[in-house]
């Protein structure tokens, strides 16, 4: 048995070695895996249910406000556009056919 029996057996050995670090390290993960997905249930999905439940009363607010502000508020704009608009087609339908009594275009100046 010469140099060559010697890297051999001592090629096993660390493979034997790393083979327990290996195992080793495999089952820290799955502890560390274990206490990732308790915290997931324990603290994140009821931060999720929290988000849910402010998601819902923002809802209820937006169509609060909708409901008697902003509605309204377009109603009584609307109103007020179209009556704008009656006013503005009257007057000028009313210009547009004033008296023609010549005006100052007959004034005979020059």
């Amino acid at each position: 048995m010469g140099a060559l029996g010697i890297v051999r057996d001592v090629a096993i050995v660390l493979l034997a070695v790393e083979s327990l670090v290996i195992g080793v390290l495999l089952a820290v993960m799955l502890v560390q895996l274990k206490a990732l997905i308790k915290m997931l249930r324990e603290e994140v999905a009821p931060l999720l249910d929290s988000a849910g439940e402010t998601a819902q009363r923002v809802k209820g607010t937006v169509g609060l406000v909708t409901d008697t502000v902003i509605t309204p508020l377009i109603r009584v704009r609307s109103w007020a556009a179209g009556a704008r608009q009656t006013i503005d087609t009257l007057f000028s339908f009313r210009s547009r056919s004033g008296p023609s009594d010549g005006g100052p275009q007959g004034s005979g100046r020059a």
